[in-house]
């Protein structure tokens, strides 16, 4: 069990807010996807100013039902505009409606851009091409990053590598590329232009997991022979500065257990999920779950703040509801996007009480010595629990 005396932390994050957007327009990526492009307002510009690698989260009502899906922004920081890219899952009530329906001229709901899939190199100043240029030059070696991407993983990974390509000097960039076939390949013509644009400094191996190629190497799934055939005879491992894995939770996790073994630090791999992998975990309601309290059942009280304001809700113990599941039923306005541990949108710092924290996906671990927790993943192991969503 996790308890609440922890250190005063420097860590910040923007406060997550919805506002209305235009669309400007939909471009078909492939078959099944679409890249999906909003128009930024002048009065919003700062607010939704971003990170290579960050997301936002879009809202739209079904038929009554508020439905969110988060998006990683798939273009370099340009303040006018945001771009997601939406691949069309099976039954996907979301992402069916932006293959199919979705038009330029349509308004949605987008939060600002939220999330730590950011690089660590030059991260201040990514946005800022004069001073990264700068630190560049200070370096006596050439930046190396490398990418794992499966499938719409590719999304994140295009803004970051687009960001060192075009903003540096002599940085190099290499990409692992995971698809089933040539035609569920999203960005294909955009990677293949930046290879133009940086033959000496991007390397894009293409794996297609349904489709024979020449090099066995890169036909089939990537398992972990094919994994260790790359690490040890492609891309040298020594020489990285950091590594961006995105994609499926048995995808990700292969790649990080590998790296881990052959000695790389933690705090040089960069991850993102699709899911966690459990597949009882989906997102939350809009709303949260509806709890009875039964009289005389025991309860846990609940207090947070958001937004200036202190509030209070009771869940009785029997439920074992999560924070943010509690708080939704008071507040309907609290932040959170995916609800499965993954994107940290619901971030909160505990102040007092004693909780538990299931899963972690998002949280860096400075993050969780300052008190941060998931509230999605949290549940209080006490009578009281006080967490504070603005801090």
């Amino acid at each position: 069990m996790t308890t609440s005396t922890v250190p005063p932390t420097t860590t910040t994050r923007r406060r997550a807010t919805f506002n209305t957007l235009t669309v400007s327009s939909v471009r078909p990526l492939t078959d099944s996807s679409v890249e999906v492009t909003f128009d930024i307002p002048e009065e919003l510009r700062e607010d939704y100013n971003y990170l290579p690698g960050q997301y936002v989260a879009l809202r739209r009502d079904f038929d009554g039902q508020e439905v969110r899906r988060s998006y990683s922004i798939c273009d370099v920081s340009d303040p006018t505009k945001i771009s997601v890219a939406i691949k069309k899952d099976l039954g996907g009530l979301f992402s069916t409606w932006a293959n199919e329906e979705l038009t330029p001229g349509m308004t949605m709901e987008v939060m600002n851009p939220q999330g730590a899939f950011t690089p660590k190199i030059h991260m201040t100043s990514m946005n800022e091409p004069e001073k990264l240029v700068d630190e560049q030059a200070a370096r006596t070696d050439r930046a190396h990053i490398v990418s794992f991407a499966a499938g719409s993983g590719i999304t994140p990974v295009m803004s970051i590598s687009q960001a060192f390509l075009d903003r540096t000097e002599d940085a190099t960039v290499e990409l692992v590329y995971s698809n089933k076939g040539q035609n569920d390949v999203m960005f294909a013509e955009e990677i293949g232009d930046l290879k133009d644009k940086y033959p000496t400094r991007l390397a894009a191996h293409h794996i297609l997991t349904r489709e024979s190629r020449a090099n066995p190497l890169y036909s089939g799934r990537l398992d972990q022979e094919k994994l260790d055939v790359l690490l040890d005879r492609i891309i040298n491992v020594d020489s990285v500065d950091e590594w961006f894995l995105c994609g499926p939770f048995e995808y990700v996790q292969l790649i990080r257990d590998t790296l881990a073994a052959r000695g790389v630090p933690a705090e040089r791999v960069r991850f993102e999920l699709f899911t966690t992998g459990d597949p009882g975990k989906g997102p939350s309601p809009a709303r949260g779950r509806q709890i009875e309290i039964k009289s005389d059942e025991e309860t846990v009280t609940l207090s947070f703040h958001l937004e200036g304001t202190d509030s209070t809700v009771e869940s009785p113990v029997s439920a074992n509801e999560t924070v943010l599941n509690a708080a939704l039923r008071s507040r309907p306005d609290v932040p959170y996007a995916c609800a499965g541990g993954v994107c940290g949108t619901c971030r909160a710092k505990v102040v007092e009480g004693d909780f538990e924290m299931d899963e972690n996906y998002a949280l860096e671990p400075d993050e969780i010595e300052a008190g941060y927790v998931l509230t999605c993943q949290t549940r209080p192991k006490g009578k009281n629990l006080t967490v504070d969503f603005d801090a």
